[in-house]
């Protein structure tokens, strides 16, 4: 399949004309109009599958993570199809002056990852999934430690916000934001980078409904999300995903039929 065909001149005119404004914050929209043009018109993004981002009501996005851009790019996507992502964020970033401003006034949701105050992330995503907003999350944790830039084993956290909320889940994947913002955190603006992003229709959670959330239903259910978005990942790159995930917390990491085994990174 490929990467999706590279938005037009006019595509990018109506983007940034229509994009959603309203619900971003002063703050927040801030940070999105001045960041705009490097997003929309300094790379050759393209994306496909909006169709399968509801226009009303609450949902959970669930992207891989390949890059600390990566969130630029679904705004991107999100606001140009009449939504307004709230993302789930490490806790620290709100320690960070004029981010905690942006993220704050956004919506954004703090994760408070090993403390006594997780709980309180669940909450805070599916309140606003209550509420009818589209939230965000990269199960990751963080963007990809996989030598090849495929998702890393998931966190189960996701299934736990869907199963509790019940809100449909949408898996996204983003291609191409590592070239554009590699791990130096230098930007590459020339030649312009190709970004694609691809969403798929709701995940069917059915078969956990009414279990026990054990850590076996949460791990089943969040294997699944992420088989998903991996999918979608494999038609961006027109290739094959690794027979295992990249574990970070693993010293190896069993590789493909054939394929050698490496350390792993971290």
């Amino acid at each position: 399949m490929g990467m999706p065909p590279e938005l037009t001149v006019r595509q990018r005119i109506a983007a940034t004309v229509c994009r959603r404004r309203r619900g971003s914050g002063f703050w927040f929209g801030l940070a999105i109009s001045a960041l705009w043009p490097f997003v929309l018109w300094g790379t050759r993004i393209g994306w496909r599958g909006g169709e399968h981002l509801p226009r009303t009501g609450g949902a959970l996005l669930v992207g891989n993570h390949v890059s600390f851009s990566d969130p630029l790019f679904d705004i991107a996507f999100g606001t140009t199809h009449g939504r307004m992502p709230r993302f789930m964020a490490k806790a620290e970033l709100w320690d960070l002056p004029v981010v905690k401003w942006v993220l704050g006034h956004g919506g954004h949701i703090p994760v408070y990852r090993a403390s006594k105050r997780v709980g309180e992330s669940f909450t805070g995503a599916i309140d606003a999934l209550g509420r009818g907003e589209i939230v965000a999350v990269y199960p990751e944790g963080t963007y990809t430690a996989d030598p090849d830039g495929w998702p890393m084993k998931p966190k189960n956290g996701v299934a736990r916000i869907a199963l509790k909320s019940g809100a449909p889940v949408i898996p996204m994947a983003n291609w191409g934001t590592q070239e554009f913002l590699p791990a130096d955190g230098k930007p590459q603006f020339r030649p312009r980078k190709r970004v694609g992003i691809a969403l798929g229709p709701p995940v069917d959670l059915s078969e956990f409904a009414g279990r026990p959330l054990t850590r076996t239903t949460l791990d089943a259910a969040t294997k699944k999300i992420m088989d998903e978005v991996t999918t979608l990942l494999e038609g961006l790159r027109d290739e094959t995903r690794p027979a295992t995930p990249y574990d970070p917390d693993a010293v190896t990491r069993p590789e493909a039929p054939g394929e050698p085994v490496e350390r792993a990174a971290g």
